[in-house]
């Protein structure tokens, strides 16, 4: 059987007050982190806080697109969209 992968698009913004998943809309999950976005701080920062979140580890977790961009597109290997949902249901 093939690896599970599920992308997502996040929306991010860096130097928030304090690291939090705020919930989903139309276009994907909102995430604040309190790291900046120079050297790609807050890129580690989001990739941190999706995998205490959804329970994996951080190596499941790939920056696809957007590295230095608001909009990002993230790959999360061995979850189906429908558990990453679940998981994320109470945000």
């Amino acid at each position: 059987m093939p690896p599970t992968t599920t992308l997502i698009t996040v929306r991010l913004q860096p130097r928030a007050s304090r690291d939090e998943v705020l919930g989903w809309n139309e276009e994907g999950v909102r995430v604040r982190v309190k790291a900046p976005p120079a050297d790609g701080a807050a890129n580690v920062a989001l990739i941190q806080l999706l995998a205490k979140t959804i329970g994996v580890s951080k190596a499941k977790i790939t920056l696809v697109a957007g590295a230095k961009v608001r909009n990002k597109i993230t790959e999360i290997q061995c979850l189906t969209n429908r558990d990453l949902k679940k998981r994320l249901r109470t945000y």
